[in-house]
């Protein structure tokens, strides 16, 4: 145990050193913390059952609706979108200056996003067709087919914005808040179609979005504003479920008449615009943390493989749920019906084996994320390996490096 903190000491510090001086840690940490609040959440509010003979999909919040807080903490997508228009803002106005082509700019950023798509969607095709063929019901295959692919309706969503940055980045937020109200007033309020809620999937993203690029332009620069995000964004989100009749839970529930996510209401993005204030409010923190070479090495580390983590944590979580279908009875907290307090101790107690799958996927994946990103300044096949001293590959620089260029 000690050589392994050792080695761990080691590569950290080496993380630590390598990486650039002008780095913005706690953008990284920002990301970081939303990759993981979307797993966890996941984890956490989606069951398997097997209570019709085959695999079905459930949520506790549909059962136990006093858990809606829990969706207050870990759906932190908002976040992930302001980091987004944060750092693609900045990469583009670096690109111009260097007299980088939008096509070429816009090209390397996609394909960051979609080239570990690829792998998910051969793996799931297979798999699907392999299922069908050994009689499995279509409707479990249709359930797992649904986990896997539903959390890559946010990519498509975030692509387009990546892609319109140069038409979007001096939007103001107000603008695209203004469509989603519109857009729900006209839904709840006047009966219009369900259909015209699906313009708030762009318009809602849109908000955090802008919000980032207004950051890389320094309008966040002191602390008023964000404080003027995070109160009134709060206050406006309890004001709309308290007495505009919104769902408290911000993702969807299993058999409510009305979700805050899919597609996105008011409430979401005025909670999200409180998620966006308390993130720009703990940026001092975040890098006085991220100074500490422990700590830095974990979130460095972990935005290399975000996407990676992203798109096989349900994959894991399933994996894990098949295998346990081989046990004799129903396993608590995996297979039966979140609709206890016991159901929720006994689901915690399987996230360090969901980890685990997620660390088989990742280790068998991860390099249809990481390909493609040499050391800047050095051909991969030139770049130097060297040994830290107590017998682990010194590839720390290259890592640092790579999260450089991962922004």
């Amino acid at each position: 145990m000690s050589e392994l903190r050792s080695r761990w000491s080691v590569l950290a510090d080496r993380i630590d050193s390598g990486t650039p001086a002008d780095r913005d840690r706690a953008v990284d940490a920002l990301r970081a913390f939303a990759i993981l609040g979307v797993v966890l959440g996941h984890w956490l509010v989606t069951a398997l059952t097997t209570a019709d003979g085959g695999l079905g999909t459930t949520s506790p919040l549909a059962h136990l609706p006093w858990l809606a807080p829990v969706s207050w903490v870990f759906q932190t997508l908002a976040v992930f979108f302001l980091v987004g228009g944060h750092v693609a803002a900045r990469g583009h106005a670096s690109a111009r200056e260097r007299g980088v082509p939008y096509g070429v700019w816009v090209g390397q950023r996609l394909s960051r996003l979609f080239r570990p798509v690829a792998a998910v969607l051969a793996l799931w095709a297979v798999a699907a067709a392999g299922m069908l063929l050994g009689g499995a019901e279509p409707d479990t295959v249709r359930t797992l087919l649904k986990l896997v692919l539903s959390p890559l309706w946010f990519l498509l969503v975030f692509a387009v914005l990546t892609a319109a940055t140069p038409l979007v980045a001096r939007l103001a937020p107000q603008w695209p808040l203004a469509v989603v109200a519109g857009v729900d007033l006209w839904r709840f309020g006047f009966g219009g179609p369900e259909w015209i809620g699906w313009v708030n999937v762009a318009a809602g993203w849109l908000v955090p979005y802008t919000l980032g690029a207004a950051w890389s332009r320094g309008r966040f620069a002191g602390r008023t504003a964000a404080a003027l995000l995070l109160g009134g964004g709060a206050a406006a989100t309890a004001g709309l479920v308290l007495w505009g009749g919104y769902p408290a839970s911000m993702v969807g529930v299993p058999g409510a008449p009305i979700s805050n996510l899919n597609p996105p209401t008011l409430a979401a993005v005025a909670f999200g615009l409180a998620q966006c204030g308390l993130a720009l409010l703990l940026r001092g923190p975040l890098e006085r943390a991220m100074r500490r070479p422990r700590a830095w090495a974990k979130v460095a580390l972990m935005n290399l493989s975000a996407m990676t983590i992203f798109l096989w944590h349900q994959t894991a979580m399933m994996a894990v749920t098949a295998l346990g279908l081989l046990a004799p009875v129903d396993l608590p907290g995996l297979h039966t019906v979140p609709d206890s307090p016991w159901w929720i101790a006994a689901r915690l107690l399987w996230l360090p084996v969901f980890a685990a799958a997620l660390g088989v996927c990742w280790a068998a994946f991860r390099t249809y994320e990481q390909a493609g990103r040499p050391e800047r300044g050095k051909s991969p096949r030139t770049a130097p390996r060297t040994s830290t001293g107590s017998g682990a590959p010194g590839r720390a620089p290259r890592a640092a490096e790579e999260v450089t260029a991962h922004a």
